[in-house]
């Protein structure tokens, strides 16, 4: 792994403590926010904006990551004023396709890396697998820590990996999953957190999707404080992502309650939050159009990616 001497994680990053009851019980509140009618269509369509739409499956074939594409750029062909998506994530082998259809769309192309989803390949062979995704046109790179290590308490070498792949990708963007199902404990979750933020992530996602729990509304918010005291001490803002579970507009409407009454409007952006989550994508679709309408369009009316 890189030298990383002169970039040790703080020690008092790694014994924030969490107090259970109370994060459940300020997420639980986010649960009862409601937006005003007029407010409610812009907010529809940010979280349009913030999705990342994602195929991760052995049956991957260029003919579905052209529709996943499509999908992106034109998700309501027949409402131009609805906007696009933040970022298709595929696999490595299909980041070239998707490159060369989004180029200049403003749609980025993710791809995962290092062994997604368990992250139990070589060193060596996932840094080859970062570095032959950002060659093949990736924009962000996904990747997931060592957990196994991670739960040994081997917090060092969690940090060398991140701090490695961070190096690995160049100029993309480093969005760094810590699969929170697995993870056990709020302060787990939170000691990931700092690790991956002071180690040189972008963003800070929950999960791969390939677990459940997902993403929680919990566990979201510890990360979301973990950004914040990261913000409060250095100036500099961290992203978020969580990823799997979150199917309804109501529910990413929470989460946006939850971002700005957290770290902020400036966090307001696909820059900074993205919900990790193609089937939120349609739900979405059929709220702007019933905003924009009256009525709700049948789920036929959208296409399934």
């Amino acid at each position: 792994m890189q030298n990383t001497k002169n970039m040790r994680i703080p020690d008092f990053k790694l014994t924030v403590p969490v107090d259970q009851i109370g994060v459940e019980e300020r997420a639980a509140r986010f649960r009862t926010r409601s937006i005003k009618k007029e407010s409610k269509l812009f907010a529809l369509k940010l979280a349009l904006q913030m999705v990342d739409l994602t195929t991760l499956e052995g049956m991957d074939s260029p003919g579905k990551v052209r529709q996943l594409c499509n999908k992106a750029m034109y998700p309501y062909e027949a409402d131009p004023d609805i906007p696009k998506v933040a970022a298709i994530c595929v696999y490595p082998n299909r980041v070239r396709l998707a490159a060369e259809i989004l180029k200049g769309s403003g749609v980025h192309v993710a791809s995962v890396a290092t062994s997604f989803p368990s992250g139990m390949g070589t060193l060596e062979s996932r840094i080859e697998e970062v570095k032959y995704a950002v060659d093949e046109g990736a924009d962000e790179i996904d990747m997931v820590i060592s957990r196994w290590a991670f739960l040994k308490g081997e917090y060092n070498y969690v940090f060398d990996e991140v701090a490695t792949f961070k190096e690995a990708c160049g100029p993309a963007h480093l969005k760094v999953i810590l699969e929170t199902g697995e993870l056990e404990t709020y302060e787990n979750v939170r000691k990931a957190s700092d690790i991956a933020i002071y180690a040189g992530a972008d963003f800070i996602k929950t999960s791969t999707g390939k677990i459940s729990p997902a993403a929680t509304m919990p566990v979201t918010l510890v990360m979301l404080y973990a950004i914040r005291d990261y913000y409060l001490k250095t100036g500099s803002k961290i992203g978020m992502k969580p990823a799997g579970g979150i199917r309804d507009a109501k529910t990413a409407l929470h989460y946006l309650a939850m971002v700005k009454e957290t770290l902020g409007a400036d966090w307001l952006t696909p820059d900074l939050f993205r919900f990790g989550a193609s089937s939120l994508a349609n739900d979405l679709l059929m709220q702007i159009i019933k905003q924009k309408t009256g009525q709700y369009q049948s789920p036929d009316y959208f296409s399934i990616g």
